[in-house]
């Protein structure tokens, strides 16, 4: 199950460098100068969870795998996007195919590295790019609506139920607002994502800052917290040029590096756990001797799409999840312990996963 957070933003403002640090390579250029990443770069990172580690102290487990995100760099936006200006019909293609969008802001000042429009102001900055996407899904949606109303005056059930949401959707766009301003229910997310628009994903605001401000940010990315606060969005302050800097160190100097910069952990920690929560995603595990290790379902899942992350087979021949919470596996040191305390569970087709949930699944051959 691959999940795609898609890395978004003006030229210049430290996508590629923050791309860098978090996949820990130099695939991705880092210059100077507008559409130095002309293709999108892809980098599965580990989603950071310390809870892996005491699960594989417990069991003894030979080897830890973490769970991962997909992030991928795509080539900056410029005013006109939506009418193919700069790269724009490219990156609009791109960003269609990601579950989600990682918007880098620009949140400091420096003259040896130009702005695409000549000034900081970061709420307009975004305004750009939310803009650029809003007219592209008018223009997608407008196209659209009359061919699915013919498939709807045709007796087509689902059809009907996507006219409903792209007319909701619409409403929104020409008051100016994002399609996942909708407010979609789960039950209809599916349904609304093959509509394919691109303000209907959702966003975090990732605000990189100069590396005094670290931190706690400053004045620009306050601006940027109190507007993703008004959206019930998400956002995290990083400064990219510090974790370009940790990225490359060795593991036993980032601690201290860290430290030195007032930091208790990288701010990617941060933005790839911001990731995860905002696909709605949530962590299961399996433990034992040979290995610990995380599992990724989206929240609400129930027990046999877990088993079926592991293999289909497991979800097809379900028959029950043995689970046990990771605060009662680890208080009590482990299965046996669990067992005895009474905290061991065996659930049926109808479990929704909990975060945390360590499993084993029983399945017919």
């Amino acid at each position: 199950m691959g999940f795609k957070c898609g890395i978004v933003g003006l030229p210049n403002v430290g996508k590629s460098t923050l791309f860098n640090a978090l996949t820990q390579t130099a695939a991705a250029q880092a210059a100077n100068y507008p559409f130095c990443t002309i293709e999108p770069n892809v980098g599965d990172v580990a989603v950071p969870d310390p809870r892996l580690a005491i699960l594989a102290d417990i069991a003894g487990s030979k080897e830890i795998i973490p769970t991962r995100l997909t992030f991928v760099d795509i080539a900056g936006l410029v005013r006109g996007a939506s009418k193919g200006e700069g790269l724009g019909n490219q990156f609009l293609a791109n960003i269609r195919e990601c579950d989600a969008i990682a918007h880098v802001v620009r949140c400091f000042e420096d003259g040896d590295v130009t702005h695409v429009e000549g000034r900081i102001d970061p709420l307009s900055d975004i305004a750009t790019i939310e803009t650029e996407l809003m007219l592209a899904d008018l223009e997608s949606l407008e196209r659209r609506i009359a061919q699915i109303e013919k498939r709807a005056k045709g007796g087509d059930k689902d059809a009907r139920d996507l006219l409903a949401l792209a007319e909701r959707s619409l409403a929104e766009l020409k008051e100016g607002r994002p399609a996942r301003a909708a407010g979609v229910g789960r039950d209809e997310r599916r349904l609304f994502q093959s509509l394919g628009l691109l303000s209907s994903k959702p966003v975090l605001y990732v605000c990189n800052v100069d590396e005094a401000s670290a931190d706690k940010g400053n004045a620009f990315s306050d601006q940027v917290k109190q507007l993703a606060a008004n959206e019930g969005a998400a956002a995290v302050v990083v400064s990219a040029k510090i974790e370009s800097e940790i990225a490359v160190l060795p593991q036993a100097e980032q601690k201290a590096y860290l430290e030195a910069v007032g930091l208790s952990e990288p701010g990617l920690d941060r933005v790839i756990r911001a990731g995860y929560d905002l696909l709605h995603l949530v962590t299961f595990f399996t433990a034992g001797p040979k290995e610990a290790r995380a599992w990724t379902v989206e929240r609400g899942a129930k027990a046999p799409q877990a088993a079926g992350v592991i293999h289909t087979d497991f979800e097809k021949g379900f028959i029950r999840a043995e689970t046990i919470a990771y605060d009662d596996y680890a208080a009590n040191r482990g299965e046996a312990g669990a067992r005895e305390a009474g905290k061991f569970r065996l659930e049926g087709k109808d479990y929704v996963v909990a975060d945390g949930d360590v499993m084993h699944f029983r399945f017919a051959n």
